[in-house]
């Protein structure tokens, strides 16, 4: 009986396994295929004279505004996500800091998905590509 449970929390255990492997290779695959239009943007961005802005991050409360020593355009109205000079793919949230009010907020690029705001509550995803041709479009009128 023993052996029996053993052997089925291997299978399991295996399983999962195989499961997180195959989710972590298609996030892989999506990042780069992201990171790829991101890059792209950066270039078009380049040729149309699009001058990139140092962006400023919002605490997780939402009360506090940060400089941070990021430049870059600001892809969505409500500045939460934006990508830098760099290609990186940056969200604009930082946990609220007195530190960060004198020196500025640290920001580390995050993994890029091809739809941005996907899985979360309030229903406003969006393909990443539409949000970059989008910003492309609206030139220096950003709100």
């Amino acid at each position: 009986m023993q052996d029996e449970q053993a052997a089925w929390r291997e299978q399991q255990r295996r399983a999962v396994a195989v499961r997180a492997a195959a989710l972590e290779a298609d996030r892989s695959a999506e990042a780069r295929q992201a990171a790829a239009l991101l890059d792209d943007f950066v270039r078009r961005a380049a040729e149309a004279g699009l001058a990139p802005h140092t962006l400023a991050a919002r605490s997780l409360d939402g009360r506090s505004t940060y400089r941070t020593h990021i430049r870059g355009w600001y892809l969505k109205s409500d500045r939460s996500v934006a990508v830098g000079d760099d290609g990186e793919y940056y969200v604009l949230t930082v946990p609220p800091s007195l530190r960060a009010r004198f020196t500025g907020a640290d920001l580390s690029p995050s993994m890029p998905r091809l739809i941005v705001g996907a899985g979360g509550r309030d229903g406003e995803s969006i393909p990443l590509a539409a949000l970059l041709e989008k910003r492309l479009t609206a030139g220096d009128v950003w709100p």
